[in-house]
């Protein structure tokens, strides 16, 4: 029993010396088939960095290209687009269903597409980018037909050449005068409302145009044709339009603005390419007046909230001719006041109130009928009032409603009334 014993003992070392070799090389295989996963994870890792650092930089290439057009309102903003290679296409728009009263601009409820809009930006070399945008249709025109808007060569940064980022960029082309503020948001999906304000100042203009930051202060000038032609100017007289900006802290915002149609051929121009009160500048003087002017000055009041913002102008306008018969100036006052505040995140409301006054008649459209109280008859005052609700579905589609309620006086004494405004619209870009 004890040989037995002693026998036993004598092999189990060996037995177990023979497992701890057999683990011993399991354990070394495990460690090279570890290292080996290792050194394939370290390669991919390596690739996948090699791949994002490519991307990151296509990207920031591709954002640089983007930003040609900045700081232009008609810019789609956080839209996306399709992007051909260097060129990138986006659009917006709005469909609804709008009428007015009995006297106003849409005495017949009517389903209408209200805006369609191309843009179309691609840089050219260097610091050189073209930009354009296509109209299909505007709550301007009654029907639906191809214009052109903004269309420019834009050079940015060219104070660089003296060390100064962004202090100076150019445009030439045809470009939106750059007078107020309120055109900078008048596109269906950055207006909280359907409406606009009474004045509704804006244009496009062919001309030149400067533009630039220096600190917490902001410029844009531009000298332009003037005229509502956008083929050739009938006078040599130029429009000169600027604005000056500045943001002392980052929820307040002021800035003013001058503008100077310059002299206007009545039988060339007709009109003046700024838009006002849903018309143009137009001449007031008998069949004598050969030519006609008007000189503007606006100061604007941006304030952003935590939950939405507080925007306020007024200005004052300075209408003259040419007439031999008669003394046809005009002085025209007119001012806005708008709110905006999120009910919910998606939620929202908003009011605002415009007023035009213009003590000795001037042409004043609003809702009212385009030929009676923009081409025959002269309005003394006219006030608007639009109260509004929305919904943002996402950054690119919001829904909203509004009804406005629109009064005024003709030079007669006349009240305008029958022209309130209801309409329903979804706003949207890609």
């Amino acid at each position: 029993m004890l040989f037995v014993g002693g026998g036993l003992g004598a092999e189990e070392p060996n037995d177990v010396q023979q497992q701890l070799r057999l683990l011993l090389q399991q354990n070394q295989s495990l460690q090279e088939q570890l290292r080996k996963q290792q050194i394939m994870i370290d390669s991919l890792t390596s690739k996948m960095g090699e791949i994002q650092s490519n991307q990151t930089s296509r990207s920031r290439e591709l954002e640089s290209s983007e930003s040609a057009a900045k700081p232009s309102a008609s810019t789609p903003k956080d839209s996306g687009g399709f992007n051909l290679g260097k060129v990138n296409i986006s659009g917006e728009g709005s469909v609804g269903i709008l009428t007015t009263g009995s006297e106003g601009k849409y005495p017949h409820t009517q389903f209408r597409l209200n805006e369609a809009r191309l843009f179309v930006e691609a840089p050219i070399w260097n610091d050189v980018y073209f930009y354009s945008e296509l109209d299909m249709a505007t709550p301007e025109e009654q029907d639906v037909q191809l214009r052109l808007g903004e269309i420019y060569l834009d050079v940015e940064n060219v104070s660089q050449l003296w060390g100064r980022e962004g202090t100076l960029n150019v445009r030439a082309g045809r470009m939106y005068v750059p007078y107020g503020e309120e055109y900078l948001s008048r596109y269906a999906i950055d207006n909280p409302l359907i409406s606009r304000s009474l004045t509704d100042l804006w244009g496009v203009n062919a001309g030149l145009e400067f533009y630039g930051r220096l600190g917490k202060f902001s410029y844009v000038v531009a000298a332009e044709n003037g005229g509502i032609s956008d083929t050739q100017d009938f006078e040599s007289d130029k429009s000169v339009a600027g604005r000056l900006g500045y943001d002392p802290t980052r929820w307040l915002h002021v800035s003013v603005s001058g503008m100077r149609t310059g002299d206007l051929s009545v039988s060339g121009d007709y009109m003046s390419a700024m838009w006002f009160g849903n018309g143009f500048f137009r001449s007031i003087g008998s069949t004598q007046t050969t030519t006609f002017h008007a000189n503007l000055v606006e100061g604007d009041v941006d304030v952003s909230l935590p939950r939405g913002h507080v925007k306020a102008f007024g200005g004052y306008i300075r209408y003259d001719d040419n007439d031999p018969t008669a003394n046809n100036g005009r002085d025209v006052y007119y001012y806005s006041v708008e709110g905006m505040h999120d009910l919910t995140r998606k939620l929202y409301a908003g009011a605002r109130f415009s007023q035009i006054l213009a003590p000795g008649g001037f042409p004043l459209t609003g809702y009212g009928d385009f030929g009676d109280y923009f081409l025959n008859t002269l309005s003394t005052e006219l006030w608007r009032l639009s109260l509004g609700v929305g919904y943002r579905w996402s950054p690119n589609l919001v829904l909203k409603a509004e009804y406005t309620f629109e009064r005024g006086k003709d030079l007669g004494g006349d009240s305008r009334k029958h022209e309130d405004f209801v309409g329903a619209e979804a706003a949207f870009r890609f």
